[in-house]
């Protein structure tokens, strides 16, 4: 499982361009008798009352018409749990209780780690969550997800995402012209003719993210040849990791239509005026990414082909890309 803080707008900027884009489940009854009467009296509970609206009740659970109620959870392949978002309890006082009898029972089967996803239409659980011990792990659109790790010590479950990753379409025609783009943005490189880039959607494959990036800016429609190159760099936008994967692109079309809302404008332009600006006689490495774009082009690289492939982890395809240009060994 694998996202964010933002680093100042310079460091967005810069980014911006050398990316040369935009930026089993069982639900448990039980009277627990064993626990104290003093179970939900704690300064916990003190703290959460009148939070934001919140208020937590201390109800005596010692009385046998008390019932709290596991939270429904799946077990993961790593001796941890899952919990069911679509099952918490939508007061705070019972959520606060079935988390703190849950926590209590996967202890004691020694479980590892747990994840609790919270909707955005659970949010006031949050707080509740984070004084019960667990951690902010990522967010997404419509939910947060917490986590804690039971047996104590360093957690070893996975760290929130640590990349992003973004595309870029190299497509040139049979008179050597270049598809290139002028982008709307705010930064110093605004003015420099660049290729059409951007970044993956969710569940996209590299060279079909590459090929929707080139339509949606200049309506030229395209087909896939190989993936040239890709840059891996650190600490760039959000302060994350950040590859970028460069693709050789035949074009099937040529009339151009931009997106108005992001592209000034778009045209095809010579590849010697265009490696020939000075932006790029400065910056080697986009440079060298060019570079080896045309080569690829002209058949003196052979970069890496799409092959799609069935994997033994999920059962499905995918595409493994590699130069199949030499000879494999049969095993």
């Amino acid at each position: 499982m694998m996202a964010t803080k933002f680093t100042d707008v310079s460091q967005l900027s810069g980014h911006r361009f050398w990316h040369f884009r935009r930026v089993p489940s069982t639900k448990i009854v039980s009277n627990v008798p064993c626990l104290s009467k003093n179970f939900l009296r704690d300064s916990t509970l003190d703290r959460l009352k009148n939070r934001r609206g919140i208020y937590v009740m201390s109800p005596d659970i010692s009385s046998p018409s008390f019932k709290v109620e596991f939270l429904d959870a799946l077990d993961d392949e790593y001796g941890g749990v899952v919990i069911n978002p679509n099952s918490l309890p939508s007061s705070a006082n019972a959520f606060v209780s079935a988390l703190r009898v849950s926590m209590s029972n996967w202890k004691l089967k020694g479980k590892k780690g747990v994840w609790l996803k919270i909707l955005l239409e659970q949010a006031d659980l949050i707080p509740i969550a984070i004084e019960e011990g667990f951690d902010y792990h990522h967010a997404e659109p419509g939910y947060v997800m917490l986590t804690h790790w039971i047996p104590g010590g360093p957690c070893l479950l996975p760290a929130s995402p640590s990349h992003q990753i973004g595309i870029g379409g190299f497509v040139i025609n049979d008179k050597r012209e270049v598809l290139v783009v002028k982008e709307k943005c705010p930064c110093t490189c605004s003015d420099v003719w660049k290729m059409p880039t951007g970044y993956i959607d969710k569940s996209e494959d590299l060279f079909s993210g590459a090929i929707r990036e080139v339509k949606e800016e200049t309506g030229v429609d395209t087909t896939f040849l190989k993936l040239v190159a890709f840059r891996h760099a650190h600490l760039v936008a959000f302060e994350k990791s950040d590859l970028l994967f460069m693709c050789l692109l035949k074009p099937m079309s040529h009339q151009i239509s931009i997106d108005e809302n992001e592209i000034q404008a778009a045209e095809w332009m010579p590849i010697d005026e265009f490696i020939s600006q000075p932006f790029y006689k400065e910056d080697h490495m986009s440079r060298r990414a060019i570079e080896a774009c045309l080569a690829a082009h002209e058949d003196h690289y052979n970069g890496f082909i799409a092959h799609q492939l069935t994997s033994k982890l999920d059962g499905k395809l995918s595409y493994l890309y590699y130069d199949n240009s030499g000879k494999f060994l049969d095993f």
